[in-house]
């Protein structure tokens, strides 16, 4: 038996430089696509710490000193509140699952009498802003839950909009007055008339 040569004809230098590069642009978009597919699975099954830190590399998102995220839907004008003072938002709560818990409109808060993160995140936003809060346990309600609609140690993400502002000790002159003539007080979730630029 005889074995025949054939003559292979020589592969030119910059065919072999496209054929590695395509093999390591193809590994590279592998693991780029197995770590998002990695990423998203522990953002939605991880823990609370896996999930803020996915979370924090997500575009728009911002990590306060405290651990609290927030995103800027819309940026809203002029200053902003602080624990003088009450607010008057529109807000959703959820889980991290997206289980609605809460939400109101024209809701009046203390911003001193609410959970941190919830009153660092209003100290942040001007009238008319539109955020996104992302608040951790421990700036939430921690290991306490919250009857059935919070389990203990739970991300609390909120939808707020800033609506108006004005020192509490205006508000509750303002309500004293309306007392003193008669008015019977304002309803739930109203500001006085002319409180903040209404």
């Amino acid at each position: 038996m005889s074995v025949t040569a054939v003559p292979l004809r020589p592969v030119r230098r910059g065919t072999l430089i496209k054929l590695w590069a395509g093999i390591a642009l193809t590994a590279v978009a592998a693991g780029a696509l197995a770590w998002t597919g990695t990423a998203s699975t522990i953002a939605a099954n991880g823990t609370v710490d896996q999930y803020l830190a996915w979370n924090a590399r997500q575009s728009g998102v911002v990590t306060t000193a405290s651990g609290l995220q927030y995103r800027v839907i819309e940026a809203g004008e002029g200053e902003t509140p602080t624990d003088a003072d009450v607010v008057l938002v529109n807000y959703k709560g959820a889980l991290r699952d997206g289980k609605v818990f809460d939400q109101a409109e024209r809701a009046p808060f203390p911003v001193d009498q609410v959970v941190p993160g919830f009153s660092e995140g209003m100290k942040l936003m001007p009238k008319g802003a539109k955020y996104r809060f992302w608040i951790p346990p421990q700036l939430g309600y921690g290991d306490a839950p919250q009857g059935d609609a919070i389990p203990a140690n739970s991300l609390l993400v909120f939808d707020v909009e800033m609506i108006d502002f004005i020192p509490a000790a205006l508000l509750r002159q303002m309500q004293m007055q309306q007392q003193m003539q008669g008015g019977g007080g304002m309803p739930p979730g109203a500001m006085p008339p002319g409180a903040g630029g209404q």
